[in-house]
């Protein structure tokens, strides 16, 4: 067996990604101008990224028994990660994902649980071997939550780093679940969401962040797509600018970043480190179409890092 130094615990979706000159409105048929079927899922995408990225990764998530299913999994293995913990559920379709992504590289998304529904605590009991072996443990909100919550007490529990990216997310989280979460990664819609404050600017986002932190949560970082993230964490909050690049299509961004942050503090870089790191490889994959097929490679963000 692998040992795994990040642990992915979430999602596995077929993204059916559709390209149009603009986002439908309600009631309205466009012409699309193409179709792709392309593995996704936030949980998977983030155990993409943080393999290609530099970690050992495992994932723990559940798919349906039919063809989507099969392809995910194998897209898992391909990448090195040990899926072993990924369970096949019986008579349930695997998760999908519909996405219309527009001229501007703006995206509009409807995702089917599926399998992801079916996850449940005993999974994560029944692979507490690949928590034990993991430095880091990275969880969503695309499964349960009562089996989130479960994830994010068990890694605590074992010391772990956890990382929790509460997408997608409609209201404040249990205050009992942010002392157990290292890092908390909302993007400006999900700290709206968490928050009732609205985050347009860095200046919004230290606000929003300040909120958090009094409702319980460690270290804040909050994803403002160009204008870069800021960090809170009770001292000075810092602003990263973003970098500058020409988006092609901005779907697994934020999934990027997650990763690479969780691949480059297991592979012992400090957070700031961490983070720029982050960055740079959310920013090489918003220039390439697609979820998983834009995440880079190590090598290829230490190139442009350079």
């Amino acid at each position: 067996m692998m040992q795994a130094n990040v642990l992915v615990i979430g999602s596995l979706n077929m993204d059916l990604v559709a390209q149009a000159e603009r986002l439908p409105q309600a009631g309205e048929t466009l012409l699309g101008q193409s179709f792709a079927t392309v593995p996704g899922g936030k949980g998977a995408n983030q155990a993409v990224a943080a393999a290609r990225l530099g970690g050992q990764v495992a994932m723990i998530g559940c798919v349906g028994a039919d063809a989507y299913g099969q392809a995910l999994r194998q897209a898992l293995a391909d990448e090195g990660i040990d899926c072993q913990g990924v369970r096949v559920a019986e008579a349930v379709a695997t998760g999908i994902a519909m996405i219309v992504v527009d001229a501007n590289s703006q995206n509009a998304i409807v995702i089917v649980a599926g399998g992801n529904g079916q996850l449940e605590c005993a999974d994560i009991e029944r692979f507490d071997r690949l928590l034990l072996a993991a430095d880091v443990v990275v969880c969503q909100l695309e499964i349960p939550h009562a089996v989130v919550a479960f994830a994010l007490q068990r890694a605590h529990q074992a010391g772990k780093t956890v990382i929790l990216n509460p997408a997608p997310v409609s209201g404040p989280l249990p205050q009992q679940w942010l002392g157990w979460v290292d890092y908390l990664i909302p993007n400006e819609t999900e700290t709206q969401a968490l928050t009732g404050l609205s985050v347009s600017s860095v200046a919004e986002a230290e606000q929003a962040a300040s909120v958090l932190r009094q409702a319980g949560a460690g270290k804040v970082l909050i994803t403002l797509g160009e204008q870069g993230l800021l960090f809170a964490d009770g001292a000075q909050p810092r602003h990263y600018p973003g970098r500058k690049v020409q988006a092609v299509d901005t779907t697994a961004a934020g999934d990027t970043f997650v990763g690479g942050f969780a691949a480059a503090l297991a592979r012992g870089l400090d957070e700031s480190q961490a983070i720029a790191f982050g960055q740079a490889a959310a920013a090489l994959s918003v220039t390439r179409a697609g979820a998983q097929p834009s995440i880079p490679t190590l090598a290829q963000v230490e190139q442009v890092a350079s």
